[in-house]
C-alpha cells in the first residue's frame, strides 16, 4: 500500500462532489445562456464574422493602409455581404409566398392520391379525412406567409447585429496588442485564444469555400431543371452548409418538394439525385475530412454541438455550433495542462497519438 506523505496533494473535496458541482455549474451556465440567447447569439455571430474577415484589415495594414481606413473597409465589406444575403432571402421568400397558391390544386390532389393509397393498406376513411384536413396547401401557404412576416420584421435584429459588428470591428486593430499583454501574464490563455482564432478562421474558410461551390452547383442544376426560385435554394444550401452533419439534407427538402409540385415525382427524384451527387460528395465525404483535419474535433462532437447550441441559441447556434464548441474547448480544455483526457475525448482521429 502506498503511504501518504506530506508531499502528496490532498483533495479538498471528494471527486464525486467535484463532478456534481461541475455539472451543476454547467447547468446554471447553460440556463443563463438559454435565457440570454437574444443577446449572446447575435453577439457571437458578430464576433465570428469579424474573426473571419479580420485578415482583410490585417492585409490592408501590412500594405500601409491607415488603421482607421482598414477598419472602415472591413465594416463596409461585412455590411454589404449581410445586407445582400438578407435582401435575397426577403425577396425570395416574398416570391415563394406569391408562387405557392398556384400549386394549391396540385398539392391537394397529390395528398388525396397518397392518402387514398394509404387507405388500401388499412387506413380507415375517418383517419384519411383527419389526415387530409390537417395536411393541405393552405396551411403551408399560411406558414410561408408568417415566415415572410418574420423575414420582413427582422430589420431591427439586423440593425442590432450590424451595430454589434461596428463596435466589435473597432477592436480589431488592438487584438494583437491585447494578445501580447495577455501572453505576458497568462501564456497558456494567450495560446488557447490564438488557437481558437486560428481554428475558427480555418473552419469558416473551408466551409465558406465548400458552401459557395455547393450553392453555385445547386443553383445551376436547379436552373437547368426549371425549378422555381433557384437563387433562394442556392442561398439556403450555402447557409445550411454551416450546420454540422445534417445541413446538406436540410437544404434538399424545399427544392425537392417544389419539384414534386411543379413536375411530378420524376422531377423530384432527379432533384434529389443531383443534390445527393453534389452535396453528399462535397459536404459528407470531402468536407468533413478537411474540416476534421483543420479544427481537430471528432464527428460525434460536431454533431452533439449542433444539437446543444441549436437548442440553446436557436438557428444562429446551429450555424455557429462548431465555433462555439471551439471557444468552450479553448477556455476550459486548452488552458489546462491537466485536461489531456478531455482533449482526447474531443479531438479528431487525426490528432490522437499514434501507436508505436
Amino acid at each position: 500500500m502506498r503511504r501518504v506523505t506530506s508531499a502528496d496533494p490532498t483533495p479538498l473535496l471528494p471527486r464525486a462532489v467535484v463532478v456534481l458541482l461541475a455539472m451543476a455549474g454547467a447547468v446554471i451556465v447553460l440556463g443563463g445562456l438559454l435565457a440570454s440567447a437574444w443577446l449572446v447569439a447575435p453577439l457571437f455571430l458578430a464576433m465570428v464574422i469579424v474573426i473571419a474577415s479580420s485578415p482583410v484589415a490585417s492585409w490592408l495594414r501590412q500594405h500601409r493602409v491607415p488603421s482607421w481606413l482598414a477598419t472602415t473597409i472591413l465594416i463596409l465589406l461585412v455590411y454589404a455581404i449581410i445586407i445582400a444575403l438578407v435582401a435575397v432571402l426577403v425577396v425570395s421568400i416574398a416570391q415563394l409566398a406569391a408562387l405557392l397558391p398556384t400549386y394549391a390544386g396540385r398539392a391537394n390532389s397529390l395528398l388525396t392520391e397518397v392518402l387514398s393509397q394509404l387507405a388500401r393498406f388499412g387506413v380507415t376513411t375517418t383517419q384519411v379525412k383527419s389526415i387530409l384536413s390537417g395536411l393541405n396547401i393552405g396551411s403551408v401557404i399560411g406558414y410561408v406567409g408568417s415566415l415572410l412576416t418574420t423575414a420582413t420584421s427582422i430589420g431591427s435584429n439586423v440593425v442590432f447585429v450590424l451595430s454589434l459588428l461596428f463596435f466589435v470591428s473597432l477592436e480589431t486593430s488592438t487584438v494583437d496588442a491585447r494578445r501580447i499583454a495577455i501572453a505576458v501574464d497568462r501564456p497558456l490563455i494567450a495560446e488557447a485564444v490564438a488557437g481558437f482564432l486560428r481554428d475558427t478562421r480555418r473552419y469558416l474558410v473551408v466551409n465558406t469555400i465548400c458552401g459557395l461551390a455547393v450553392a453555385a452547383l445547386d443553383t445551376i442544376a436547379l436552373m437547368v431543371l426549371g425549378i422555381p426560385l433557384p437563387w433562394l435554394w442556392g442561398v439556403v444550401a450555402f447557409l445550411t452548409n454551416y450546420i454540422p452533419n445534417i445541413g446538406p439534407f436540410l437544404g434538399i427538402v424545399p427544392p425537392a418538394l417544389l419539384a414534386l409540385l411543379s413536375g411530378g415525382w420524376q422531377l423530384m427524384v432527379i432533384v434529389i439525385a443531383v443534390y445527393l451527387v453534389i452535396n453528399f460528395v462535397v459536404q459528407t465525404v470531402i468536407q468533413p475530412r478537411v474540416v476534421g483535419d483543420t479544427i481537430g474535433l471528432s464527428p460525434i462532437v460536431t454533431f452533439l454541438s449542433f444539437v446543444l447550441w441549436g437548442w440553446i441559441l436557436g438557428p444562429i447556434g446551429a450555424i455557429l455550433a462548431v465555433p462555439m464548441t471551439l471557444l468552450v474547448k479553448a477556455l476550459f480544455v486548452d488552458v489546462d495542462p491537466k485536461a489531456g483526457w478531455a482533449h482526447a475525448l474531443l479531438t479528431s482521429e487525426q490528432d490522437l497519438p499514434k501507436k508505436s
